[in-house]
């Protein structure tokens, strides 16, 4: 039987990475590592990094796949759209498991941050499963997601005493804030959507490539810094090609 370890291996910082995944790090035979292209090489880079550091044996191997490109234009069907790209990345990975990993072998998905939060390896790996066409058993190793150290590093709780927080998207903020939301972690922002919240007294903690050397942090009023996390954004954004952030929304506390 084929074992696939999905492993969280933290939000930037190497010092994050568990106990347990490395454990999980060291059983591993193969790596399967989806390329994104050019712009994301940093980040396979990292992986790299994390394996030389923490594995004591040198018998793995990594297996790079190309991944399929998803088409980012506004398209009607936005839901249409993910399914279909969804369906050519489940296809993708059922033909590089079955290439690369034997039976008896084990391999490891690296995911960033943690597997359970805005990652789809889980659902790829059920979806493969359903189809009865691939046999293998897997487990999901828990990591320090965004979130958490997203937190950590402006030194704030995620909720007040006795509110809720909710997870959402840029795209799902634009319409509007939650009702009765008191806390929101939005995540995928690629339409900088904070800049068109119209609650007052609303504050934000903003950070992009959280936990890495191009750490960014910015946090106050929403109206006061709203313009300084968009240009912050967009030199980040031309600088590496990528951007990867998240940030928390709450509305101040009266005096």
């Amino acid at each position: 039987m084929r074992k696939i370890f999905i492993i969280g291996i933290g939000a930037g910082d190497p010092d994050y990475m568990t106990i347990q995944g490395i454990k999980a790090l060291n059983a591993v035979d193969v790596f399967f590592m989806p390329d994104k292209g050019a712009d994301k090489d940093g980040l396979q880079k990292l992986r790299r990094d994390i394996c030389a550091r923490f594995i004591e044996k040198a018998t793995y191997r990594f297996a790079e796949m190309r991944m399929p490109e998803r088409d980012i234009r506004e398209l009607p069907d936005y839901k249409d759209n993910i399914d279909k790209w969804r369906a050519a990345v489940t296809a993708s990975y059922e033909r590089f498991i079955a290439e690369e990993l034997t039976d008896g072998q084990c391999g490891a998905f690296l995911v960033w941050g943690d597997p359970a939060i805005y990652d789809g390896t889980m659902r790829i790996l059920d979806e493969i499963l359903a189809k009865d066409s691939l046999a293998f058993d897997y487990e999901v190793i828990p990591g320090i997601g965004a979130v958490q150290a997203l937190a950590a590093r402006h030194r704030v709780p995620l909720n007040r005493i006795g509110e809720s927080v909710q997870i959402t998207t840029g795209r799902k903020l634009e319409a509007g804030w939650p009702q009765d939301a008191e806390n929101l972690v939005v995540m995928l922002d690629g339409r900088q959507a904070y800049e068109r919240v119209v609650e007052t007294d609303v504050e934000i903690f903003w950070g992009a490539y959280v936990g890495t050397e191009d750490e960014i942090l910015i946090a106050g009023p929403l109206a006061d810094v709203a313009e300084k996390i968009t240009a912050a954004r967009e030199t980040a954004r031309q600088t590496h090609g990528w951007i990867m952030d998240s940030y928390l929304l709450r509305k101040r506390e009266a005096n």
